[in-house]
């Protein structure tokens, strides 16, 4: 019996050498996979992040606008807005959230005679009140997690509100 029991110490004792730096390797292999995930989760949840900054954005252009028409006064600056936009977007990329980068964006106004809808250049005076202003924000969106490929996503909200004064 003493004969048995020394045999099988020495297979455990064989055993045990063959797998000591397998620990090392499941954790290698395990945690390359545990922080690609991470961080793409953290990735989608800034992206999530930019497209309710992009939805916010516009409707803070269009409420910049809709307050700044033909018979706006007491205002310093912009009053009226140009009809070109160029106020308004200044305005949107100049609120600056973290994480956003104001290069990365793009703003457009549009103006239109409210009910009729007939669109107007920005010649002419469709900044009145009852009038109808539109501000679509875009934002190019990098997105790259690891072990996949890069792609820009452009993230459009538009927002449309009655000029007010």
């Amino acid at each position: 019996m003493p004969l048995r029991l020394s045999s099988l110490r020495q297979r455990s004792r064989g055993l045990a050498r063959r797998q000591q730096g397998s620990a090392t390797v499941e954790f290698a292999v395990s945690s390359v996979v545990f922080f690609s995930t991470l961080i793409g989760l953290m990735k989608m949840c800034l992206a999530l992040y930019t497209f309710h900054y992009v939805a916010e954005a516009a409707r803070e252009g269009s409420r910049y606008a809709i307050v700044r028409g033909t018979a706006c006064s007491g205002f310093t600056t912009a009053c009226p807005a140009n009809t070109n936009g160029s106020d308004t977007s200044n305005f949107v990329k100049g609120l600056s959230y973290p994480a956003i980068s104001p290069t990365a964006m793009t703003v457009t106004s549009s103006y239109n005679n409210f009910p009729a809808g007939k669109v107007c250049t920005p010649s002419s005076a469709c900044n009145n009140p009852g009038d109808q202003v539109t501000v679509q924000v875009q934002y190019a969106f990098p997105l790259s997690i690891p072990f996949l490929p890069s792609n820009t996503y452009t993230i459009t909200s538009s927002s449309s509100m009655i000029i007010q004064r």
